[in-house]
């Protein structure tokens, strides 16, 4: 790709991608093949043995708690929260703050709302027993994969709703494992009920430092968010595809 920047976080974020692929297509192959056998695996108890399952729930918890207690390897879009990442930006203005924050925050909760409205179809879906276990699980793969389309190739809420120029400033980032797992919220058990709420403490955790540190998150008073210093770079694929 012509002027393609090869930075460190865009060939991790490409290997990650393919590891999701990988990952949703073998749960697709055994949703298909073995439906019913992983309906069970839902509720098999560890002490029964180890199952794929259980190594997937293991993938997938490690991951939230990496955005709780965050590493030096992660993406500017998460550690922008993190105190030792903020640049001050000299004399930048209160006023267009808050005017940031106020404009961030309605699209930010127009998203929640989109997105939770969204997702009650398949919930109501399951509850009149339509859709089943395999199927939830299936969804919560197929929003695994589609976090990183949406960071590396096309995100809808950021065109159609939030605006933001890239992922860095991104005041939603953190979110993507709610939404990853919402659809767990409606199987009563270990497993699903484990990972939802994990992912509530990631967004919690996220929306409290936005709150109490609102300059961290907008590039007019964070250096670090400012294309010029960016060293990430992981926009580049999607900003070729939308122009």
């Amino acid at each position: 790709m012509k002027n393609f920047i090869k930075t460190k976080m865009m060939l991790r974020y490409l290997i990650k991608l393919c590891l999701r692929i990988a990952i949703f297509i073998s749960v697709l192959i055994f949703y298909i093949l073995q439906r019913e056998a992983l309906c069970s695996l839902m509720t098999w108890p560890v002490y029964k043995g180890i199952t794929p399952l259980h190594g997937l729930w293991l993938i997938f918890m490690i991951m939230m708690l990496v955005h709780i207690f965050p590493v030096d390897r992660l993406t500017m879009a998460l550690r922008k929260a993190e105190k030792e990442q903020y640049q001050e930006e000299e004399g930048y203005s209160e006023l267009e703050l808050h005017r940031f924050v106020k404009d961030q925050n309605v699209k930010a909760w127009t998203v929640m709302l989109v997105w939770l409205i969204f997702n009650a179809i398949f919930g109501a879906l399951y509850l009149f027993h339509i859709l089943d276990e395999a199927d939830l699980l299936m969804l919560t793969v197929f929003y695994f994969l589609c976090d990183y389309i949406c960071i590396l190739f096309y995100c809808p809420f950021q065109s159609v709703i939030m605006k933001n120029k890239c992922c860095i400033n991104c005041r939603i980032y953190d979110w993507g494992h709610f939404m990853m797992f919402t659809p767990m919220l409606f199987i009563k058990n270990f497993f699903s009920w484990s990972l939802f709420f994990t992912s509530c403490v990631v967004l919690i955790h996220w929306e409290v430092i936005y709150a109490k540190h609102p300059e961290r998150f907008w590039s007019g008073s964070n250096k670090t968010l400012q294309c010029a210093n960016c060293k990430d770079k992981t926009c580049q694929i999607k900003k070729k595809l939308t122009g």
